[in-house]
């Protein structure tokens, strides 16, 4: 079922104005905002409880929102990358020390995904480019499974939830490095 066009506006004012939104991804509730409004982004990671030293994954619905991002891979690298897209896989990827601190944490590393998932990709047309994309949880603790849960965990702390169904992954996405192949996270 797709998403309402006013369902989508919803979530995108949300994200344009600095609030951090629910959102389902592959296999998980995530949480979302815009990536280069450092309040938001310290906002979602004040509501995960989340050290800002850890970094956050970017999602986006096309590789030319994140073609940015790829630009000191080599071509071989690169290539690898963007054939392994759309998918619940997400690549670890140098970038610039100008790239911003509260995204790439302590790192010179961003993690990249371009989802195949129908919501996200809706999401991210709608809003114009990559969303900050983290498990809907408190660190440490469960992702939350329902719109229940994620009210129950984050009470009025969200300015929006996007109400769709989850993608049928079981698990979150695997995470490589773009550069060594190393496998960080299995799916």
């Amino acid at each position: 079922m797709p998403l309402s066009p006013l369902h989508l506006q919803q979530a995108v004012t949300a994200l344009k104005s600095g609030g951090v939104i629910a959102y389902p991804t592959e296999a998980v509730w995530g949480l979302g905002c815009d990536p280069f409004n450092e309040q938001a982004v310290l906002k979602l990671l004040a509501l995960k409880q989340r050290p800002v030293a850890k970094g956050l994954i970017l999602i986006a619905a096309t590789v030319e929102q994140v073609e940015p991002y790829l630009q000191l891979l080599t071509p071989a690298q690169r290539q690898t990358v963007v054939d392994s897209w759309p998918a619940a896989k997400t690549w670890v990827v140098p970038v610039e020390e100008n790239f911003p601190s509260w995204v790439r944490g302590e790192h010179l590393s961003v993690a990249v995904r371009v989802s195949a998932h129908p919501p996200v990709q809706a999401l991210c047309h709608a809003f114009g480019g990559a969303i900050i994309s983290t498990s809907a949880n408190i660190t440490g603790q469960p992702t939350a499974q329902t719109e229940a849960e994620i009210a129950q965990i984050f009470g009025n702390g969200l300015s929006y939830v996007l109400s769709a169904p989850l993608g049928g992954n079981k698990n979150p996405s695997q995470i490589r490095d773009a550069c060594t192949g190393e496998m960080i996270r299995p799916s």
